[in-house]
C-alpha cells in the first residue's frame, strides 16, 4: 500500500488514479492526530468521501469512527462532506 504524507489539505494531491486512498489517508490524519489536532468530524468526512470514492477501507473506518460520535457531530461531518461534494 502507498503511503501518503501529508500534513494539510492542500498539501494533498487529489487527482489521479489514488484519490479514495488520498482521501482515506486524509480521515486517518485526522482521526489520528497525525501532523495536525485530532478532528472526528473532519476525518469521517474524509472517510465518507473516500467511501463515496470506492474504497471499503475508508467504509469500515468510517463505520468505526461513527461509534464513537456524537449525533450532532455526525451531522455537521454529512454536512461538510456533502458541502465538498458539491464543490468538487
Amino acid at each position: 500500500m502507498a503511503r501518503f504524507d501529508f500534513h494539510t489539505p492542500s498539501e494533498v494531491n487529489f487527482g489521479g488514479e489514488n484519490r479514495a486512498e488520498a482521501f482515506c489517508e486524509m480521515g486517518l490524519m485526522y482521526a489520528t492526530g497525525r501532523g495536525c489536532a485530532v478532528d472526528l468530524v473532519a476525518a469521517h468526512k474524509w472517510l465518507n468521501i473516500a467511501a463515496i470514492k470506492g474504497s471499503d477501507r475508508a467504509a469500515a473506518l468510517r463505520a468505526d469512527l461513527s461509534t464513537t460520535m456524537s449525533k450532532s457531530e455526525l451531522a455537521e461531518a454529512l454536512r461538510a462532506a456533502r458541502e465538498w461534494m458539491t464543490i468538487h
